[in-house]
């Protein structure tokens, strides 16, 4: 039982690590550092801590390579919610970002051959109707993504159910050749990234090396750092629905401390849509742990 806890703990400390990521994000991009830099900052850093103590772990790489598609899944996703929650409404970036249960289904038939479900295809219309409510504004004639924040939300989460739908495909690969993939497609992905953008002009320069941006860098990469050893103890201790239950308590972290800053909007359309994207997400998490 106190195994359990434990690892119960570890999983909100990673929620909560995701969920409160927003603000070190945007206090690096008034530094002037765009968090597609802070993105790859991360997970080089990540990346090195992980060679340290594990330099073979390249090599499952040449068994799987289906490793290199967790690498771009991966790697988009954080290139999506980083740059979203940054420049974007936060609560609404999470909501959209969290349409996990429409694109799992989606998803899962190609890459899984699990055929939809009468109870999957309701989840998939209770997400979608939660989403047309989120984005569906009184200036806004169709429910469509508005600005570059909603489409890389929903970028993001697309990439993260896919992320999820690999690792459970992945799951007799060794797990240090997964964390590779998933930190390595953070630093490939985002730096490469920016560096486009900044090819289009859309994406600055990083600063000059200076004290006050560089110490919050490295306090964000420790704690992404801390955060993913935290998901994989707490989910190799605990059931897949179990896990999917307590991660949803990230929506909640970055809810509440957007709001109380002033960065967040909980309008009635958003709480209205919002309970329906995460009712869907919750029938997921039961449904899966039934069987």
């Amino acid at each position: 039982m106190p195994h359990k806890a434990l690892a119960a703990t570890a999983l909100t400390l990673n929620a909560f690590v995701w969920g409160v990521s927003w603000w070190p994000f945007r206090a690096l991009q008034d530094h002037g550092l765009h968090p597609l830099w802070a993105t790859a900052i991360i997970y080089v850093f990540a990346l090195l801590c992980l060679l340290v103590f594990r330099p073979r772990a390249w090599q499952g790489f040449l068994k799987h390579p289906l490793l290199w598609l967790l690498v771009l899944a991966s790697g988009l996703t954080n290139v999506g919610f980083n740059w979203a929650v940054t420049v974007g409404d936060v609560v609404r970036v999470v909501l959209l970002f969290y349409l996990m249960p429409a694109w799992v289904v989606l998803l899962a038939w190609p890459l899984l051959g699990e055929k939809p479900t009468t109870g999957s295809m309701l989840r998939l219309a209770l997400a979608l109707t939660g989403v047309v409510i989120v984005l569906k504004t009184p200036a806004s004639p169709w429910p469509v993504p508005e600005s570059l924040a909603d489409w890389l939300a929903l970028m993001g989460g697309f990439s993260f159910a896919l992320t999820n739908i690999l690792l459970r495909r992945l799951n007799q690969t060794p797990g240090e050749s997964r964390m590779l993939a998933m930190f390595g497609g953070g630093a490939v992905m985002a730096t490469g990234v920016a560096l486009i953008g900044m090819a289009l002009g859309v994406v600055a320069a990083p600063p000059a090396p200076g004290v006050a941006w560089a110490g919050l860098a490295l306090f964000i990469s420790l704690a992404f750092l801390v955060g993913n050893l935290a998901l994989q103890y707490g989910a190799a201790r605990l059931s897949a629905s179990a896990t999917s239950l307590i991660m949803l308590s990230e929506v909640v972290f970055a809810s509440v401390s957007s709001v109380v800053l002033g960065t967040g909007e909980l309008s009635t359309r958003t709480l209205l849509g919002g309970a329906l994207i995460l009712m869907a997400s919750l029938l997921a998490v039961v449904s899966f742990g039934k069987r």
